[in-house]
């Protein structure tokens, strides 16, 4: 089920009803409605993956007892070690199996040996990257004494397969987003209201931007070689924006509609493209995946309290298992390799840079633009379905092509739907002038902006189906 589909419409109204029909009665029964709510949630995508997710839950359930139980710290750490070959192996069979095979065939080509290539028929369960982390957390929480275990396995449940962010996170730590289950929740109205208005900016970002730039960047990546350069800039241009938009809007309505729930999850955006540094960037990027590499691989490895070729090392690694993370294909290893080398050049280059109080605001928006350069060159093989793609793509532009042809630069979708596109991003930009977190101080604002929003998705929003990007990871 996606949130921009007919069934969720329906789908979300039944569950707040029930769910707040059941207020006065023991936590027990409201916490029974969000597990079954969420399990036919993520039963309507593929209703055999259900087993799946029940099982990881099962399993760091029962070790997060262990860990706690354990009499000594060897038998604590052999329960964290059975947690994460669980989870890391699932997460492995069904998101890099075959990945791994055709690489081995391929590098064992080289050598001019030859072997028949075969694959299994894996379906990449959804959500699996995402709920596969948040189970880990909390076993390395409970293990490094952060975290009490829970004896509630319907609360534990429940958390790890919350519908809001189950598919597409926020990576939420079971510091922040467990006790909300055990406790008990009174509806607010005024965050209730806060959350509705977070729904429809999130559909605007989605289905105003993210998807009317989908047509353009579509039709660029299908069609390349009839690409001029300022078509291939502005298509990879677009797709930055798209991205940003289809993702960080999940993220808006995973965040309204658990509100409108009675709880909180965390900002997973802050305006990333106004970022003055690669760092900056990453921390205003996917925040709850960066601060999940950061606390739970960088820092053990040494972080930056390590010489500086291990710290460089440690950033490398980080940086290629976080594209690895986004799927099994060469081109993210490459995206997550070029943001790994870029922040080892910042680090290099911070070291000749006196800050100049003169030159502070010139130079924070030549950085803004440097930075927002780099980040969008890796998208190309963010987005590319292939490196002889990428490479493609990048060759044609480097053809400095800039005659100023009419269909071109259309990508063959009319000058109507590139100059909407170009609207949309200015829209974008103007959006963040609101208040932060949407935190209007009357429930007028609120309506107005809602209207608004409405208004505009149904005047220049695209009326279809398309899932939300971060869904196939």
């Amino acid at each position: 089920m996606i949130f921009n589909s007919i069934a969720f419409l329906i789908f979300l109204p039944i569950v707040f009803i029930v769910y707040w029909s059941l207020r006065k009665k023991p936590l027990l029964y409201q916490n029974i409605v969000l597990l079954t709510a969420s399990y036919i949630f993520y039963g309507w995508w593929d209703w055999r993956f259900l087993s799946l997710i029940a099982f990881s839950t099962i399993v760091d359930f029962i070790i997060g007892v262990r860990i706690s139980q354990a009499s000594t710290n060897r038998l604590k750490k052999i329960f964290l070690i059975v947690s994460l070959l669980v989870n890391l192996c699932l997460l492995g069979f069904f998101k890099y199996f075959n990945f791994f095979i055709d690489s081995l065939i391929e590098s064992i080509g080289f050598l001019g040996l030859t072997f028949d290539t075969w694959s299994l028929n894996i379906i990449l369960p959804v959500g699996i990257s995402f709920y596969t982390f948040q189970t880990l957390s909390y076993s390395i929480d409970i293990y490094k004494g952060k975290i009490k275990h829970t004896n509630d396995f319907i609360s534990f449940a429940v958390f790890v397969s919350f519908f809001p962010q189950l598919v597409a996170g926020p990576i939420e730590r079971a510091s922040h987003l467990l006790p909300q289950f055990l406790k008990k929740r009174e509806f607010n109205y005024n965050v209730a209201i806060t959350g509705i208005s977070l729904i429809t900016y999130g559909f605007f970002k989605k289905l105003v931007i993210a998807d009317r730039l989908a047509i353009y960047v579509n039709s660029i990546f299908k069609d390349i070689d009839n690409a001029n350069t300022i078509s291939l800039i502005l298509g990879i241009v677009f797709f930055s924006f798209q991205i940003y938009a289809d993702f960080s809007g999940y993220s808006l309505i995973a965040r309204g509609i658990s509100k409108l729930l009675g709880f909180d999850l965390m900002v997973n955006f802050k305006k990333p493209y106004l970022a003055s540094s690669i760092p900056d960037f990453w921390r205003r990027w996917h925040i709850s995946l960066s601060t999940w590499f950061r606390d739970y691989l960088y820092i053990p490895l040494g972080g930056n309290r390590v010489s500086k070729i291990r710290n460089y090392y440690n950033l490398i690694v980080v940086f290629l298992i976080s594209g690895l993370w986004h799927g099994a294909n060469w081109t993210f290893v490459i995206w997550g390799a070029l943001h790994g080398v870029y922040q080892i050049l910042y680090l290099e280059y911070s070291k000749f840079i006196k800050p100049s109080i003169k030159e502070n605001k010139i130079r924070r928006l030549l950085n803004i633009l440097m930075v927002y350069i780099a980040v969008t060159f890796a998208w190309i093989f963010f987005r590319a379905n292939s490196l002889n793609q990428a490479i493609a793509y990048i060759t044609k532009i480097l053809e400095f092509d800039f005659s100023f042809n009419l269909v071109q630069v259309s990508a063959q979708k009319g000058p109507l739907n590139l100059v909407i596109s170009l609207a949309v991003i200015i829209l974008l930009y103007f959006s963040y002038l609101l208040p932060k977190n949407l935190g209007f101080k009357k429930n007028s604002s609120h309506l107005a902006f809602n209207v608004i929003m409405i208004l505009l998705i149904f005047l220049i929003g695209i009326n279809g189906k398309a899932e939300f990007i971060y869904f196939q990871f």
